[in-house]
């Protein structure tokens, strides 16, 4: 079999790449649920930039945000680094991130319309990498190669900080452990979600199974330093370390 160059689609992007727009979840391309969003899911940030700051963040260090949304990471860090490339595929989330970083009067972060599949990093080799609740919107194999095409994003010894909805529970559960979950939609601490929302995340997005996330993981060349599951199996948060 001969090896043809891959055809590029009208984009630029060769015609068998995932259409990473079409992937990122009907929600994230609505002017209304993003407007909202922000009040319907709190990252924690500044929490999350103190940890990363025990891990060896330091004012000088790179670092990216993908699948950035409205910012709400990026915009913590930016003061306690040197730059900041907030990456997402969604014009309408970085629309929002846009006005935001007008406000905050921010100069070191960098935005970038890409996903996992396609953006292409400049620059020092990143010290940090995050990302929450953005690759479950890729299928399980385009799920490795982002963590590979992330990999080239990092220098030696950098970190890769992924929360996500993974499943950590075995499949014979997973009827009874979903069902839980969506049942847990419209309830006064659920934070606006609605049990359609929930279902709507099952039925139609790509969360998989941490234990085929973690062999992924480290097949693509990282060691899990630290990984917290939540209670009811739904959702994980990782410490990755680049070898």
């Amino acid at each position: 079999m001969s090896l043809m160059p891959p055809v590029p689609a009208p984009g630029g992007n060769p015609g068998w790449l995932l259409d990473e727009v079409g992937s990122a979840g009907r929600e994230n391309l609505d002017a209304d649920h993003v407007s909202r969003y922000d009040a319907k899911e709190d990252a924690a940030s500044a929490e999350e930039v103190l940890f990363l700051t025990r891990l060896g963040l330091t004012p000088e260090s790179v670092v990216v945000d993908i699948g950035a949304g409205t910012g709400q990471f990026a915009i913590a860090v930016a003061p306690a680094c040197a730059r900041v490339v907030a990456v997402d595929v969604s014009p309408v989330m970085l629309n929002g991130l846009r006005a935001k970083l007008a406000q905050a009067r921010l100069d070191n972060v960098e935005i970038v319309r890409a996903g996992f599949l396609t953006y292409e990093h400049r620059g020092s080799a990143a010290d940090f990498v995050y990302s929450r609740y953005a690759l479950h919107h890729l299928p399980d194999f385009w799920k490795g190669v982002a963590l590979a095409r992330l990999r080239r994003t990092l220098r030696p010894g950098a970190l890769l900080r992924l929360s996500d909805v993974v499943y950590n529970f075995d499949p014979v559960d997973a009827e009874d452990r979903i069902e839980a979950w969506c049942s847990t939609g419209n309830a006064p601490d659920a934070g606006g979600w609605s049990r359609d929302e929930l279902e709507e995340h099952v039925r139609d997005e790509h969360s998989t199974f941490s234990w085929l996330l973690e062999a992924m993981m480290r097949r693509t060349g990282f060691t899990i330093e630290d990984v917290e599951y939540s209670d009811d199996g739904i959702f994980g948060k990782y410490v990755l370390r680049l070898a």
